[in-house]
């Protein structure tokens, strides 16, 4: 069978190499928010920028600004290293493990929104933004337990 959105088995391996890494990394960042090494603070091009109320730096369009960057990479190589767990094909690739991987999607989408859904209606003020971050995750996160755990189940990994 053709599959014309997949990356290539070989990716898969990469994939994992780079995703439990950023993974724990992203857990001790979120629960260390003191964390930011000095050699990660680098100016970056900003597209848009608010100063804080206590500074007196007002908005500002397309402007560097110094800024740690340690948080952005783990997300980065996070999401990567995801799409190329979730997003690989199997070793044998064949209509069983495509109907696997669309089902198991629909099911993690549909438990994504769900969670986003009870977010917004019981998470207030700055706490839901840092749901917000973790629910940008969910989505990957729940697709490849629930694909790799139906293939588990079919003894087709």
């Amino acid at each position: 069978m053709k599959t014309r959105f997949l990356f290539p088995n070989k990716y898969k391996n990469i994939g994992w190499l780079f995703l439990i890494p950023s993974t724990i990394f992203g857990i001790f960042i979120m629960f260390t928010p003191s964390f930011e090494p000095e050699w990660l603070k680098l100016p970056m091009l900003s597209v848009f920028s608010q100063g804080s109320p206590l500074s007196n730096e007002g908005t500002t369009c397309f402007s560097f600004i110094k800024t740690n960057i340690a948080n952005e990479l783990v997300g980065i190589f996070f999401l990567v290293s995801a799409m190329l767990v979730a997003f690989s094909k199997a070793k044998n690739e064949d209509e069983f493990i495509t109907k696997i991987r669309l089902e198991s999607l629909v099911w993690a989408t549909f438990f994504h929104f769900g969670i986003l859904l009870f977010g917004m209606l019981f998470v207030f003020d700055l706490e839901f933004f840092t749901f917000m971050i973790f629910n940008m995750f969910t989505l990957l996160i729940l697709f490849i337990l629930k694909f790799n755990w139906a293939l588990y189940k079919s003894k087709r990994l």
